[in-house]
């Protein structure tokens, strides 16, 4: 599941409840009851299912752009080139008379690679140097003599296998030894580009709409995508990645708030937890990419265009009643209100722009009335330091942070190790893919049942756990290796999932955005760190696993002592939010099961 939605995300799965508790638009000083729109027109009904479908497609694209870097830095074997022709090739028991007959059966560990030029020179070509046998009797593989070593540097050219990978970045521009680092940084730097993204377009997006921000950054996925294969030069390559990461972290965003601003709230839990599915059929794209076409520029561009589609109705798409009714433009929303019922297959005019406003006076009315809140104290500023108000709501905010950073960096250091786990690895990516489409049908299923903390703190567990078998199992066992690593993602989707709205239930209406906006921070910080922790096997084999599985399972046995919030609903203050946990009602867990927590 993709991490990277959750400021925006909060702000849609509250907004009708902020609605009902504060002053309306400042346009019409009324307080709006949009969710009427749903029980009108339907939670999920045609106008509904071709918005979503269709706004979900392009979110395949981005998907494909998080984890395309696995096939653009990919390093096939390779060694330090000698100078002259080479005539004859000694390595092992393989003989052949050029580098690229002999070196698909390379590996650096078993020793250099013997060759012999046509001047007679004979040299030893390991990955990073070269060493010329000074004064050779024969042409063997061993032999005793003196030998000069010389390190290979810009001054040198490689020679690489391309009969796995024609082409990649690391052989197009020799981001091999010395510069690996910068091969590394792909990820990363992609990463940190998410992050900023989805800051900047999740608060343009609330200031000139979502619609408009939707076409504009699908529109640049197309051309930074594209442009991306063109770049001669490692450094604007990295560049106009940073920019794609931004548009594509945009697109994510602000496609979670459309597509929950169209659905009612007996679906919405639904709808938020499929649109992840639209980004596992991205990775499941670059896997399948990848095997078909070895050509990085290639490979790239038609990642870039699989949903350029998408461009010929994104200008289409009409804007959110939400975001209409918030900027007083009744018009236009009568007009969308107009359009869904057509669609649907009613009556036009059947409701009214102005029915979704309530006189203030009433409001306050409602709110004077025994036992139902009462009107809202002056706002204060909130800072981030009220999330740890309490020592209560202290541990209740480190353990949700720590849920977000092992749910974000379990699900990338999955995705991308899954290559290196043996075998054929456009398999295995396309496998860490698909395994998440039962685990979001599983984990919908289970926390609107079983609740979310007996959802998410399994889960972690059985990540965990799945991680250390890993360790454990024997080398040439590849397949339950295999096996052990999908469970481990399929578990790990199912928190990581879920923690999104499981936030929301925790922490009270004035604090809650602050609340999971701090969360997805954490989550960002674990999708920067999981390529590094990826690249801890070159230390270990089983480093990256046995991180993610002790982290797993300790946060998985402290998420049991968050209190359960399945049937609870949304609190409005601290002490209420405080109280979860603390003691059970007779009508708790009664509610229908279907509704889950009143999202509006």
């Amino acid at each position: 599941m993709s991490p990277i939605c959750a400021p925006l995300l909060l702000r849609v799965q509250v907004k009708a409840n902020i609605y009902k508790l504060s002053v309306a638009s400042q346009t019409c000083q009324r307080v709006m009851s949009v969710e009427r729109i749903f029980d009108e027109f339907g939670h999920f009904k045609r106008f509904q299912a071709c918005l979503y479908f269709a706004a979900v497609f392009q979110a395949i694209a981005c998907g494909i752009h998080y984890l395309a870097s696995v096939f653009l830095v990919e390093r096939p074997n390779f060694v330090c080139a000698p100078p002259g022709n080479i005539t004859d090739v000694l390595y092992g028991n393989h003989t052949g008379a050029s580098l690229e007959e002999v070196l698909p059966f390379f590996k650096p560990a078993n020793g250099p690679m013997v060759v012999r030029t046509a001047v007679g020179q004979q040299w030893e070509l390991s990955t990073c140097q070269r060493t010329q046998r000074m004064n050779p009797t024969d042409f063997t593989y061993e032999q005793v003599v003196n030998r000069t070593t010389e390190k290979c540097d810009g001054n040198y050219h490689y020679v690489y296998d391309h009969s796995e990978v024609y082409q990649s970045i690391v052989t197009d521009w020799d981001l091999v030894c010395d510069r690996e680092w910068l091969a590394k940084l792909c990820q990363p730097t992609f990463m940190m580009g998410v992050l900023i993204g989805a800051l900047v377009f999740g608060d343009i997006a609330d200031r000139v709409g979502r619609q408009r921000i939707l076409m504009i950054t699908s529109l640049c996925q197309f051309v930074f995508g594209v442009s991306v294969a063109f770049m001669g030069n490692y450094y604007l390559f990295m560049v106009i990645r940073f920019l794609l990461a931004m548009v594509s972290s945009g697109y994510l965003v602000v496609v979670f708030v459309y597509v929950t601003e169209f659905t009612g709230n007996k679906v919405r839990t639904w709808t938020s937890m499929h649109v992840h599915a639209a980004f596992a059929a991205g990775v499941m794209m670059v896997a399948i990419t990848g095997y078909l076409v070895r050509t990085w520029w290639i490979y790239q561009i038609i990642l870039s265009t699989c949903t350029s589609p998408f461009l010929f109705f994104c200008w289409k798409f009409p804007e959110t009643p939400f975001y209409l009714m918030a900027k007083g433009r009744l018009q236009e929303t009568q007009v969308l209100l107009d359009s869904i019922a057509r669609f649907n297959g009613l009556e036009p005019g059947r409701l009214r722009a102005e029915d979704l406003l309530e006189p203030k006076e009433a409001l306050l009315e409602k709110e004077m009335v025994p036992g139902r809140a009462q009107p809202a104290e002056p706002e204060r500023k909130l800072s981030i330091l009220d999330l740890f108000g309490t020592w209560r709501m202290t541990w209740r905010t480190v353990t949700v942070w720590a849920v977000w950073f092992i749910g974000s960096l379990g699900y990338y250091v999955f995705s991308l190790g899954s290559v290196n786990l043996g075998g054929n690895q456009y398999i295995n990516l396309f496998l860490a893919g698909a395994v998440e489409f039962p685990s979001y049908l599983i984990g919908c299923y289970a926390m609107d049942r079983v609740g979310r903390k007996r959802t998410c703190a399994p889960a972690l567990l059985l990540a965990g756990t799945a991680c250390m078998l890993i360790i454990v199992v024997p080398n040439d066992i590849e397949v339950l290796v295999i096996i052990l690593s999908m469970t481990g993602k399929f578990a790990i989707a199912i928190a990581f999932g879920l923690i999104y709205l499981y936030t929301c239930e925790l922490y009270p209406t004035i604090i809650r955005s602050l609340a999971v906006g701090s969360g997805s921070m954490m989550c960002r910080v674990g999708s920067i760190v999981a390529p590094f922790c990826v690249y801890l096997a070159d230390i270990w084999q089983y480093l990256p696993q046995l991180i993610v599985g002790i982290l797993a399972f300790i946060i998985g046995v402290l998420t049991l002592l968050l209190p359960e919030t399945l049937g609870e609903p949304l609190t409005s203050t601290m002490e209420e939010a405080e109280a979860l946990g603390r003691k059970s009602s007779p009508d708790q867990g009664k509610k229908d099961p279907e509704e889950g927590v009143e999202m509006n």
